[in-house]
């Protein structure tokens, strides 16, 4: 009787102690499922407003800048002209005058950044998609019209339908010290807002487009100008003008494609990116602890069925796979369970819009997400290194019941 108790509460204990195992390594899993799924979803959510600054930028700045490697300005030559634009897979050169200037409305004021353009930045199409009011265009029947941004409009209470008040823009001359002439200190000219563009808050809150003759008139350039704006061929590649514009131009001029025109603000959103990695990557290892837990428990539960593999002539690597497997099981499992659940989520995302921005004035109206096939291979990769070291030790500790005392 007492044999038969001590066997029966002998198997239901290692019945037990199998069960608890198994719970462990299905939360393990379960664990490894969701924080992968997490990174997955953030990173994609990274490439998203990575996508969408790009897009914005796109539309606003060219794809080719040309500038004076010193100074503020330039003298545009014939001869730099011809340079210019006789280059192979030109299609548009831009004449750009940039500078800060007063601007005031009725009772309105501020300080924004006025931009003259030549009469053919219409024609590189920039600003089509992004107006929100009025008719794009800088003249009209010999009248001047400016683009102004809609954060200009808000702060200026600005009317587009009213033509009685017109937008004065006022500039800062660089005078003499000792001059008395109260006229020679600034420069003024009136002009009408024609339209109303909206792409993103800092150049909407910042920003004026205006014909390049009204510029030159305002800040007194003549020949003088900030930068050449360039617009490629379709069939042309921008790395390749870009060098082609280097060689021509020499040291004297900055030639800048999209990508080097914000290029610390990319550098940070690669490093943010590559630190969240890290930081949910430290979240994983955490989280397949647990898989270390069972596989060391099932290594003092099986010690007898070691016992005898080793008897049977298992060697110390045989068992070593056996429990690296078993550690592979369990993290590749779950880690393939939340590669596929995070995939499902972006693209669920992607597709409906579940989830908002909550912002009345942001740009989209959901949150960007855009998967990357590396991110997947990254995070795969990460998972089986984790895998790896986390299961070698329980391993390692298989190995030492190599020894007939355990049977």
């Amino acid at each position: 009787m007492k044999l038969s108790l001590f066997i029966a509460r002998k198997y239901f204990f290692s019945k037990r102690k199998r069960n608890f195992i198994n719970v462990i390594s299905i939360i393990s899993m379960l664990i490894v499922a969701v924080c992968t799924a997490a990174l997955i979803i953030v990173l994609s959510v990274f490439n998203g407003l990575e996508g969408l600054l790009r897009s914005l930028y796109g539309s606003f700045d060219p794809q080719i800048r040309i500038e004076a490697t010193q100074g503020k300005s330039f003298e545009y030559t014939d001869s730099l002209q011809q340079l210019v634009t006789e280059t192979d897979g030109v299609a548009i050169v831009t004449e750009v005058i940039e500078d800060y200037a007063y601007v005031k409305y009725r009772e309105s004021d501020m300080v924004v950044t006025i931009k003259g353009v030549s009469d053919n930045f219409i024609d590189q199409h920039r600003l089509d998609d992004a107006i929100v009011s009025g008719e794009l265009r800088l003249k009209k029947d010999n009248i001047n019209y400016a683009i102004i941004g809609r954060g200009v409009q808000y702060a200026l209470s600005i009317m587009l339908s009213n033509e009685i008040y017109p937008l004065q823009v006022h500039y800062v001359k660089d005078v003499k010290v000792g001059s008395i002439d109260v006229s020679k200190l600034y420069s003024s000219r009136n002009i009408l807002p024609g339209a109303v563009f909206a792409i993103e808050k800092n150049y909407d809150e910042n920003y004026i487009f205006v014909p390049l003759d009204f510029t030159k008139s305002l800040l007194g350039y003549e020949d003088k100008r900030t930068s050449l704006e360039i617009k490629i061929d379709k069939e042309a590649s921008i790395d390749d003008v870009k060098e082609l514009l280097k060689d021509r131009l020499g040291e004297s001029f900055l030639v800048q494609d999209n990508e080097e025109q914000h290029a610390d603000l990319y550098k940070i959103l690669k490093l943010e990116k590559l630190f969240v990695f890290i930081a949910f990557a430290f979240i994983l290892v955490v989280g397949s602890i647990n898989i270390f837990f069972a596989l060391s428990m099932l290594a003092l539960d099986k010690k007898k069925d070691i016992s005898i593999l080793f008897a049977m002539g298992a060697t110390n690597g045989l068992i070593k796979a056996i429990f690296l497997s078993e550690g592979a099981i369990i993290s590749l499992g779950g880690s393939m369970l939340g590669l596929l659940t995070g995939g499902l989520i972006c693209w669920a995302q992607q597709t409906f819009g579940l989830i908002s921005m909550g912002m009345e004035t942001s740009i989209l109206e959901n949150y960007p997400v855009i998967m990357e096939p590396m991110d997947f291979a990254y995070t795969a990769l990460c998972l089986v290194l984790i895998t790896f070291v986390i299961s070698y030790r329980p391993a390692i500790i298989a190995t030492r019941y190599n020894n007939v005392k355990y049977l």
